[in-house]
């Protein structure tokens, strides 16, 4: 019976001794000498903006969706115009490249319907770039990921455009991200 007294003082004696002692008002204390990093991903430090845009740029011959904050929902213009103008710093540091420049020359973009319809200028006969499945996908990528396109298509000179899909059929019909689904990976 008396161990069973004594068990509860015990506990009660091992728990508040834990071999950290007390102060007994406030200290202050030193922050380590050096820089700080931080654990936290480079996307939360990002500044956050009221809406968010994906962006479908390149690592190691995938595509990779990014999703980007911004102050406004971007116009399908926007989107196009902030794909062309490539990875940011940081992202670039990430290891995120574009196939676009030399492969495609997008000139813009528009929706009709859920379609969106992207006009393509003649390559530069020196744009030195091979791999246009992964442009031509970086773009279906990125228009497919807003609400309001499901498919999208190319034209030169107001006529469709046969474009390579991930398979490396030539197709002029509307493509999806499912025609460049092997390529996609997330992050």
């Amino acid at each position: 019976m008396r161990r069973r007294r004594l068990a509860p003082v015990a506990l009660a004696v091992l728990l508040t001794g834990c071999g950290i002692p007390t102060d007994d008002g406030p200290r202050s204390v030193r922050p380590p000498g050096g820089p700080l990093r931080s654990s936290a991903p480079a996307e939360a430090t990002v500044p956050a903006g009221r809406a968010v845009e994906t962006l479908c740029l390149v690592r190691d011959n995938r595509i990779v969706p990014v999703v980007r904050r911004v102050d406004r929902p971007p116009s399908i213009a926007d989107q196009l115009r902030h794909l062309l103008a490539g990875p940011s710093g940081a992202e670039r540091d990430s290891d995120l490249t574009s196939a676009l420049p030399g492969a495609v020359n997008a000139a813009g973009a528009t929706v009709t319907g859920t379609q969106a319809l992207v006009a393509v200028d003649q390559p530069a006969h020196d744009g030195g770039r091979s791999d246009e499945v992964l442009a031509f996908g970086q773009i279906v990528c990125t228009l497919t990921s807003r609400a309001d396109v499901t498919t999208v298509a190319f034209l030169r000179d107001g006529r469709a455009l046969g474009v390579p899909r991930a398979d490396g059929s030539l197709s002029s019909r509307p493509l999806t991200r499912g025609d460049y689904a092997p390529l996609i990976t997330e992050r």
